[in-house]
């Protein structure tokens, strides 16, 4: 065992905020256990880790130990024989206190593997919620979903099958999963069957501001800027959207050359929808964004619920959601039953929303009267709103 101890600074976290500590692996070498000790109540130190071939995995500041063997690896981390030669530790200094923070690794190669943890039986399957009546739109279909979601391959604490079954019961039809800056879960999701399309994703995470780039578009790599993450999900046939723009310490302040499409307008962090900066931000952004909506979903009582917010796409299938993102056929409500807005050609439906106001792209404003109202519709965001201006619903 290799044992390494060491010490940073508020100096050096301010220098360069990634940090990387050596190692070898010699021939041979069946596994490769990694264990990160500092004093957690003085500080925060992410942790990943990259071979000879480039990225093995991310945990950030959810677990302290990782190990990677060719059948498994700790989730975050992507299974696969450990390549011989100089590894890399990564460490990410979060959160460095002025008097410093001194830090333990022990790192431990084998020559035979370890056994991989005992799996646990999944979740029983329940049933979906009936799905609301609405019309189908030139053979596309309104689906509900959720954009953001994390399970224990970052900081969430349920696994791809428990969130699965979640999300379903929730009345969902798709959800992207989302972990931080790995992409060890995406294997799972098209073995896992609940009922429920599980799209792949991946949320970009920096101190800087959080992305999601959406669709199998291989590892991003959250060192490089910004621009770098739009670049390589063009090449790859993938989708961007900024995360909670507006969200407190990890609000969207990296600079882009070119500004995505998509963004996260509505996130449960949005608490008092009476707000109207996230609105705001979104026309300033740019004048065609297409908003969508997300849960941030990592565990019961600490965000909101799968699809609270929820997020309406009218597609082809739940498979067909990233495509049709793309062209901006949207609309975020408050939660799968919540009032409704959708855009059905020329007309605007607004279900549930008896009371509520309509306003249209303009400023102006016209109280629905009725539960399921057919209204014109005009190019542009419209919203529903209460008399006191709580958002309560949006359509592109």
């Amino acid at each position: 065992m290799t044992v390494i101890r060491g010490r940073w600074s508020l100096d050096d976290r301010l220098e360069r905020i990634l940090r990387e500590v050596p190692f070898e692996v010699p021939a041979g070498t069946a596994a490769v256990t990694v264990r990160l000790s500092y004093d957690r109540s003085r500080g925060v130190l992410d942790l990943g880790c990259a071979g000879p071939r480039g990225f093995r995995g991310w945990s950030g500041g959810a677990r302290d130990e990782y190990t990677i063997a060719p059948g498994w690896a700790t989730p975050g981390y992507l299974p696969g024989e450990p390549e011989t030669g100089e590894w890399r530790v990564w460490l990410r200094l979060h959160r460095i206190p002025p008097q410093g923070l001194d830090y333990t690794l022990e790192i431990r190669t084998e020559t035979a593997a370890p056994a991989p943890p005992r799996e646990e039986a999944g979740p029983a399957h329940g049933e979906r919620p009936p799905r609301r009546d609405i019309p189908d739109v030139d053979g596309l279909r309104w689906f509900a979903g959720d954009f953001h979601a994390h399970t224990v391959h970052s900081d969430g604490q349920l696994t791809v099958a428990e969130l699965a079954e979640l999300a379903r019961g929730r009345g969902l039809d798709f959800l992207a999963v989302t972990d931080h800056n790995t992409v060890s879960h995406h294997p799972e999701l098209a073995k896992t069957d609940r009922g429920i399309a599980l799209l792949p994703g991946q949320e970009v995470t920096t101190d800087r501001g959080h992305a999601n780039v959406f669709g199998d578009v291989g590892w991003v790599d959250f060192r490089q800027p910004a621009d770098s993450w739009v670049a390589h999900a063009e090449r790859a046939g993938g989708l961007v959207s900024i995360n909670h723009p507006l969200a407190a310490d990890c609000a969207w302040l990296l600079p882009l050359t070119h500004r995505p499409k998509v963004a996260e307008v509505w996130h449960s962090g949005w608490w008092d929808r009476r707000w109207g900066a996230p609105l705001a931000w979104a026309d300033a952004w740019r004048p065609d964004l297409v908003a969508i909506g997300a849960s941030d979903f990592h565990r019961p009582g600490a965000d909101g619920l799968p699809g609270s917010p929820t997020t309406w796409v009218l597609a082809e299938d739940p498979g067909a959601v990233f495509a049709a993102v793309a062209e901006g056929r949207t609309a975020v409500s408050a939660g799968p039953d919540a009032p409704l807005l959708l855009r059905l050609g020329d007309e605007l439906l607004a279900l549930d929303a008896d009371g509520l106001v309509l306003v249209r792209p303009g400023g102006e404003r016209l109280v629905i009267r009725g539960d399921r109202v057919l209204l014109p519709a005009v190019a542009g965001r419209h919203r529903l709103e209460t008399y006191e201006n709580e958002v309560m619903a949006l359509c592109a």
